[in-house]
């Protein structure tokens, strides 16, 4: 068995059915399937939860199971085991990372913080365990207005490592919070030009858009929200065509939910095929969910500290979520 490549390296029979093999080793090891909106239909089809950050954090929360296989990125499955130090928490592939948590290196942030005495921190919950340590309250893209609003008015804030979800809640809320300088690489690639014109090509259609995406984008869409809301507005609303701006894996339960609606990814400034995916989620692949449950490999590890320090951030998020 190796793993050098950040996953277990070992052929799989295709005359294995993975669906059966999955549940059936699912059920044998007490173990739970958290599926982010992000990765392929296919995984989100066979988890047990299927959500964006804030409903598989509560889910992790919630879980009984004894291990947690989280079929997302890395970040992610480092959240669910400092809610659970003590269960066994696997990721299928632990070089699926994010490019949002890369941008905020924990020891570059402290310096970063260090200029700012007297400063509260919230963090986007899509940061490294280490940043999550020098934060005073986790956010999400669905809770980031209620956590900024539970600081009085006149308590100064630091806000990582999301500048453009930074941005939209300080022009929402009325604050001017300190933004570290990060962003998601799959929100920053839209192209307004291309979006526009694909605007004018269907008059009909609904512009929704996650707040990691930039101002310019932000400004032409009809609504904005977290990947849970765009969800809700697609079901909600009676427009029957959408141009979505947020990872194309959320495409999948758009059309479950809503198959007489037409949806369109926004488009990228380098795409040829029109839609705009997370390189890292797309790592994660049923084979890979298979083996990893098959050997309980590869397992995400932290120290105590860390896992101490980090605790009290991600759960006063999770009692104001409530």
């Amino acid at each position: 068995m190796l793993q050098e490549k950040g996953f277990i390296d070992e052929k799989v029979d295709p005359n294995i059915k993975l669906v059966d093999e999955i549940n059936r080793l699912k059920k044998e090891k007490n173990a739970v399937i958290l599926s982010h909106y992000y990765v392929e239909g296919d995984l989100q089809d066979i988890a047990d939860h299927v959500g964006d950050s804030l409903g598989l954090a509560q889910a992790a929360a919630a879980t009984d199971a004894d291990i947690i296989v989280f079929v997302g990125v890395h970040f992610m499955a480092e959240t669910a085991k400092i809610i659970n130090p003590s269960k066994k928490v696997l990721l299928p592939d632990l070089k699926a990372g994010c490019s949002l948590a890369d941008s905020a290196p924990a020891e570059k942030f402290a310096e970063f913080k260090a200029k700012y005495p007297g400063h509260k921190v919230i963090s986007y919950i899509n940061c490294t365990a280490e940043l999550k340590t020098m934060t005073d309250v986790i956010c999400t893209s669905a809770n980031a207005v209620k956590i900024v609003e539970s600081f009085p008015k006149d308590q100064p804030l630091i806000f990582a490592p999301d500048k453009n979800l930074g941005n939209y809640i300080n022009n929402l809320t009325g604050r001017e919070m300190v933004l570290w300088d990060g962003a998601c690489m799959v929100h920053e690639k839209y192209s307004v030009e291309k979006i526009a014109e694909l605007m004018d090509a269907h008059p009909d259609a609904e512009f929704i858009a996650h707040p990691e995406c930039e101002k310019p984008v932000l400004i032409l869409a009809d609504f904005i929200g977290s990947t849970t809301a765009l969800l809700n507005r697609v079901q909600s609303s009676p427009s029957k065509k959408f141009i979505v701006a947020t990872e194309a894996g959320i495409l999948h339960q758009m059309t479950r939910a809503c198959p007489d609606k037409i949806f369109i990814p926004a488009p990228s400034v380098d795409s040829t095929c029109g839609c705009n995916d997370c390189s890292y989620m797309k790592l994660n692949s049923m084979q890979k969910l298979y083996i990893c449950l098959k050997h309980e490999l590869p397992e995400v590890i932290l120290s105590e500290e860390v896992i101490k320090a980090a605790q009290a951030p991600i759960f006063r998020m999770l009692e104001l979520s409530k």
